[in-house]
């Protein structure tokens, strides 16, 4: 599909990517950690073990800075780190132990970072084997983890494949060496063909390959290539996200030329080039970023209506809890969200002192909940339905920003209900937004967010 690019001029303006609602931003700065263990506690106890919980694992390190990354890490070539680091990762899995009321059901696990195969396959075994031996596997688990396609080795894969991973999502941003250069993540695609391979061998059944389009000297020629040699490589899905310049918050950022990036419209023919492609060589666009091939768990979930989404991105499995470990790491209980300290050393220093490390959070009032799930409905099926009883707040905040959304065929909506359009499907960040009733509340805020594309 051809998009005129004054509609993507248009709809390209800060807005978030709604891992969460209420997002971040608005979250408080400091919150009640009891209120957040009571919180924790009622969900453990309603579930009882039937949907198990997703539990995220942030695991830091990295011997290089790569100057895109807006990720949460520390940047270090001494690997004394990890066991130091892994023993405060199970002392925090044990304090929430003691809050819970049965053995934990894991569901759902991914590794993130950071780089995760910063760790030896050793480390990393010692790690989820502290966790699994207090926990109980569901049946219907799936487990995670990134890896770097320079230190991924042969090792790592088959320690985790036996512990029961089985999706590896592989870092590769970008195929050009120049591209490479300049954000500083030199890896020849020998070395992720390596990885894939070594994964394929070793029987994953889903490899993950992470694009960014956006990113400073790229251009339509490079970018081509780059997709090119993704396909011929045949990952099962595709993330293919927005470079998100957001130096005042990241300032590896600042180390390039901002007169290197690709200017607006030449970012959206990036964008408009990506989509292209995949779509001529059978990947699907789901939901907001993401492509995979029909035989693909990720596909199968998005048609048959099971996708999900949270800070995990999406995922094929919905579990009502999702609990994070390690420094910076989010949970949410459904009714509550918390993030750990952001620091190492404030995020140990709570833990050996057999405290949680709960820090920023917030908990959601019964209008949160509702506009929450309109939003994941709406990123995750393309479509919601309203309630009777949220209708004063959505003819003042939602439906006048839907209007104009209809008239540029974005989507198809009444008083009842609302269906994104094929057009649509592209702009997904900003039908999601008019659902943010804190962002519409407060449009000065907008400016905390990436644009939109």
């Amino acid at each position: 599909m051809t998009i005129d690019i004054k509609l993507l001029d248009k709809y390209n303006v800060p807005v978030p990517r709604y891992t969460s609602y209420p997002t971040v931003p608005y979250w408080e700065e400091k919150i009640n950690k009891s209120d957040w263990e009571k919180s924790f506690l009622e969900q453990h106890q309603q579930d009882k073990g039937k949907e198990g919980i997703s539990l995220y694992i942030h695991l830091p390190f990295c011997e290089s800075l790569c100057t895109y990354c807006g990720c949460n890490k520390k940047i270090t070539t001494n690997h004394s780190v990890e066991k130091e680091y892994i023993q405060t990762l199970l002392k925090e899995w044990d304090i929430y132990l003691q809050l819970m009321s049965s053995r934990p059901v894991i569901r759902e696990l991914h590794l993130g970072g950071g780089t995760p195969t910063f760790f030896s396959p050793e480390n990393l075994e010692l790690l989820l084997n502290g966790i699994f031996t207090r926990s109980t596997i569901h049946d219907k688990h799936e487990f995670s983890f990134e890896g770097h396609p320079n230190n991924t080795t042969i090792e790592h894969l088959r320690t985790l494949f036996n512990l029961g991973f089985r999706r590896v999502s592989y870092g590769v941003q970008d195929h050009d060496i120049e591209v490479q250069r300049i954000i500083n993540r030199i890896q020849p695609v020998e070395s992720v063909k390596r990885a894939t391979d070594n994964a394929r061998e070793i029987g994953y059944r889903s490899v993950n390959f992470d694009l960014i389009y956006g990113l400073p000297l790229q251009n339509m020629q490079r970018m081509e290539k780059t997709i090119e040699q993704t396909i011929e490589l045949n990952p099962d899905r595709i993330a293919f996200y927005s470079y998100a310049h957001v130096p005042w918050t990241s300032k590896g950022q600042r180390l390039f030329d901002e007169n290197d990036l690709p200017s607006t419209s030449e970012k959206i023919n990036l964008l408009q080039l990506g989509k292209k492609l995949f779509a001529e060589n059978n990947y699907h666009n789901i939901g907001m970023d993401h492509f995979a091939l029909p035989e693909d768990d990720l596909y199968v979930a998005w048609t048959q209506g099971r996708l999900h989404r949270n800070f995990m991105g999406y995922t094929t499995q919905h579990a009502a809890m999702m609990l994070g470990l390690g420094v910076s790491s989010i949970s949410d209980t459904g009714s509550a969200f918390v993030q750990n300290e952001k620091t190492l050393h404030d995020y140990t220093a709570s833990i050996n002192k057999n405290v949680l490390a709960t820090r920023k959070g917030y908990f959601l009032s019964e209008e949160d909940i509702a506009f929450r799930k309109y939003i994941l409905d709406i990123s995750c099926q393309g479509k919601t339905s309203f309630k009777d009883e949220h209708h004063t707040v959505l003819n003042k905040y939602t439906f006048p920003a839907l209007e104009e959304m209809q008239t540029d065929g974005l989507i198809n909506f009444d008083e009842h209900e609302l269906t994104v359009t094929a057009l649509g499907n592209n702009f997904t960040r900003n039908i999601c937004s008019a659902f943010d009733l804190k962002l519409r509340a407060s449009k000065e805020n907008a400016v905390k967010f990436s644009k939109a594309i």
